[in-house]
């Protein structure tokens, strides 16, 4: 059981490690293009997992063990999330809510049939989304925001926050911000994913005091590897497994089977008697 366990936290942090070129797939100003993101060896790595929570140089990583009872998952615990607005579940749901998220390192040509199926769901989910991603599809953006959506601050570079200064990582964040507007006219909402999940007390202060909602996942797959889809037959399963009340799932946009599943992934939870709302609607600890 116990290597099981180990084999689940496992495959949560590749998702953690591998997603860090999402912002990076594309090519982009070259200013705009290298992210300095920590690469762990292999020992580090099982040291880390061994020790649930516990920092590596600093740096924390969100992992999480699935529970397939529809229950909350176990979840990195080593900081007090509620002392710093950040949120990984709807923390005093007890009905059948859900909160869909997507993260946006780069366009790949699926966003348009995600956000097609969202408005014929009539529902709303949040896009954390970087620069290039913003610089390349702007009209997605004003898209999302035009339907309802929150989109939310991913930072320039996609670097691990842990890694930068506070300075540097205001200027992510700041720079961010400020380009959606000029580029489309529309504000990003208070709401920041850390990129590739990695965070620390310092950088969960930061973002508290800048006014954003953290937000981790209480629900993930590996779904970004675009030439190793997990397949839409995969991402309907695992929604029938792991969705539980107040859940969080962590999808990205780059990926033809989330692309695929998701209508069938909406109707089959509707079935089921959960509703999605949007992060704004998440209760306060």
């Amino acid at each position: 059981m116990k290597s099981i366990c180990m084999t689940a936290v496992f495959l949560v942090m590749v998702l953690l490690t591998a997603c860090q070129g999402l912002a990076e797939k594309k090519n982009v100003q070259s200013n705009e293009t290298t992210s300095s993101t920590l690469r762990l060896s292999n020992t580090d790595q099982q040291k880390y997992q061994e020790t649930s929570g516990e920092t590596v140089q600093g740096i924390e990583r969100w992992w999480l063990k699935r529970n397939e009872n529809h229950q909350t998952p176990e979840v990195s615990d080593y900081i007090d999330l509620s002392k710093y607005d950040a949120y990984y579940v709807n923390p005093k749901c007890k009905k059948k809510k859900i909160f869909l998220t997507f993260d946006c390192g780069y366009e790949n040509g699926f966003t348009p049939k995600i956000l097609d199926v969202l408005k014929k769901q009539k529902i709303v989910a949040a896009f954390f989304v970087t620069k290039p991603f913003i610089r390349e599809g702007r009209e997605l953006v004003r898209r999302m925001k035009k339907e309802g959506h929150i989109v939310g601050n991913h930072t320039v570079h996609h670097k691990s926050m842990p890694t930068l200064s506070d300075r540097d990582n205001k200027q992510e964040i700041i720079d961010c911000a400020e380009y959606c507007k000029e580029a489309t006219g529309y504000d990003m909402d208070h709401f920041i994913r850390p990129p590739m999940g990695e965070y620390n007390e310092k950088t969960l202060k930061l973002t508290k005091s800048m006014g954003y909602k953290t937000i981790f996942w209480s629900m993930a797959y590996v779904d970004f590897e675009v030439n190793k889809q997990p397949g839409k037959q995969y991402v309907v399963e695992h929604f029938k497994k792991y969705t539980h009340n107040g859940a969080i799932p962590l999808m990205h946009n780059v990926s033809q089977s989330n692309a695929e599943a998701l209508d069938e992934v909406i109707t089959n939870l509707k079935k089921e008697g959960y509703q999605f709302e949007s992060l704004k609607k998440l209760s306060s600890y």
